[in-house]
């Protein structure tokens, strides 16, 4: 059986907290277990302020400390605000993975009776055995795993040991792949592929001007699923040599730092990323459309979400999984083979395959895709590439 690699806006399963659940307090969207403060106290030699011993305010700068050993209540709660806030750090795809996971903990504890948090080293295993025995593919193992990690570090508790946990889910990858799983990678779409999709979809009506637009401008990007649907039209600074495209944030960018990243023209019509952007922007301007999302949904009318009558559900934005339709149903107008197969990744993996074949840097390549510069996904791209270009069977005389 096989699994689809999920490399743009899938929830990382290093990062992030968990979210969701239920009793005690909240952190960071996840309602935690009710448990005290880590010995219910301040640490040693650092009482907690807030509290003047009675007059004393006056007499001494630093009277404000509280006698050792005592800490308000108040201390170990969040402000409305600052739980807001915290509840929105985590990219909304780790914190409804997270919210899934830590459902899963909680439930699985209550039935076998454990203690959520803190969490033994003996409990972890189990849970990490538990999934395995239930067929989840390794990655979502490691995925509930570090979900249980991050409470415990949110909830202030030291973390667990991990040792018995790590070695389950070894055993665990091993049997999974000596049963015939595979990680499934989803097909890159090269240029050539790139210019049948484009050529099969049409340029006069407003799903075919939008689509085109991100089928070329998702290649030339190599975007992330989350990136392209977060696209505002002022995000796009138009000049001589192109188009400077702002990506307000990324799966490598959780603190929304943003970058910048240019599109020049193309050398072939149907595929210029700028000139497909520019026919889609004038359709959009032609509804008075001039300003918010880029990328649009469209109803069975040909309203565009934001205009007057349109019947489409959702909000304004195209969501990951149509971006992923609109991927298959092109690669199907296109008669590919397994069409089925390709998605939005498709785009961020060919314009990264399409690259290395140019013999573009690693370095480079990362740069424009906003991987991190040692990613092993570049670096796998490259591999691939290698393979066939540096094959010493090829000079064998077979």
């Amino acid at each position: 059986m096989a699994r689809e690699h999920r490399d743009d806006d899938g929830a990382d399963a290093t990062g992030g907290d968990p979210a969701g659940g239920a009793g005690g307090p909240v952190l960071n969207g996840v309602a935690l277990p009710a448990i005290p403060a880590p010995g219910g106290l301040a640490p040693r030699g650092h009482p907690p302020q807030g509290l003047t011993p009675a007059g004393s305010a006056e007499s001494a700068p630093f009277a404000s400390f509280a006698p050792e050993g005592f800490r308000n209540p108040a201390d170990d709660v969040l402000t409305e605000e600052a739980a807001r806030l915290v509840a929105a750090a985590p990219a909304a795809n780790t914190r409804r993975a997270y919210d899934r996971a830590w459902k899963t903990y909680l439930t699985w504890c209550a039935g076998s009776g454990r203690t959520p948090l803190p969490a033994s080293a003996a409990t972890l295993a189990s849970f990490v055995a538990h999934l395995a025995g239930r067929g989840l593919a390794p990655a979502s193992v490691e995925q509930a795993l570090a979900c249980v990690l991050s409470a415990h570090g949110r909830a202030g508790l030291a973390r667990p040991h991990t040792t018995a946990a790590r070695d389950v889910l070894r055993a665990h990858r091993r049997a999974w792949a000596g049963a015939g799983n595979t990680v499934r990678q989803a097909p890159p779409i090269t240029v050539e592929i790139l210019r049948d999709l484009v050529h099969h979809t049409p340029a006069d009506t407003a799903v075919g001007l939008r689509d085109r637009a991100a089928l070329v401008l998702g290649f030339a990007l190599m975007g992330r699923r989350s990136e392209l649907s977060a696209l505002d039209q002022e995000h796009l600074t138009f000049g001589p040599r192109g188009v400077e495209v702002f990506i307000p944030m990324s799966k490598t960018d959780q603190d929304a730092a943003g970058a910048t990243v240019s599109v020049p023209y193309g050398s072939h019509p149907q595929t210029c990323p700028v000139r497909a952007v520019q026919a889609w922007l004038g359709e959009l301007h032609a509804r008075g459309l001039t300003g918010g999302p880029l990328l649009r949904p469209v109803d069975r009318f040909g309203r565009i979400a934001g205009t007057p009558g349109w019947a489409g559900r959702g909000g304004p934005r195209l969501s990951g999984t149509t971006l992923n339709q609109i991927v298959k149903d092109a690669a199907r107008r296109a008669g590919l083979a397994d069409a089925e197969r390709y998605s939005a990744h498709s785009l961020r993996a060919g314009g990264a395959t399409t690259l290395a074949e140019a013999g573009v840097p690693a370095a480079r390549i990362a740069l424009q895709g906003r991987w991190r510069p040692t990613s092993p996904t570049v670096h796998g791209y490259i591999r691939a590439v290698d393979r066939w270009r540096d094959n010493p069977m090829g000079r064998a005389g077979l």
